[in-house]
């Protein structure tokens, strides 16, 4: 059984920095593709930004382009989310995801794509 725990969201001023770590553990880590996404109240769960399964790819949706980026430890089982120049509009219910495809080759951004889900870790960004 896959299981994944954020951590390191929290309360923060616009124009400051977060960083969230998620650790997953029960399964191959390397071998699968991670998500970030986030879902602020009342809104869909939307794609923040994704890894290759090697780290060697990401990509981004267009609202965090630039502020965020995400990494992965492979020796340590951990996907970060360093979240720079926050905006109030990007306070939200931030989850981790793994893939369902193994070593896969697409820049997959479709929560349907994403078979493992952590439990979320809140972040609110104050004007």
């Amino acid at each position: 059984q896959v299981h994944l725990v954020e951590f390191g969201g929290g309360f923060v001023q616009a124009g400051g920095s977060l960083r969230l770590s998620c650790v997953i553990s029960g399964r191959t880590f390397s071998r699968y593709g991670m998500g970030w996404f986030r879902q602020a109240l009342g809104k869909e769960r939307e794609f923040v930004a994704g890894i290759s399964w090697n780290g060697g790819r990401t990509w981004y949706a267009d609202s965090v382009k630039g502020r965020f980026t995400i990494s992965r430890d492979n020796a340590k089982n951990t996907v970060y989310l360093q979240m720079n120049s926050l905006k109030p509009e990007d306070t939200a219910v931030y989850y981790c995801a793994v893939s369902s495809y193994d070593r896969d080759g697409l820049e997959r951004s479709d929560s349907a794509d994403f078979g493992s889900w952590g439990q979320g870790t809140q972040v609110t960004v104050s004007s």
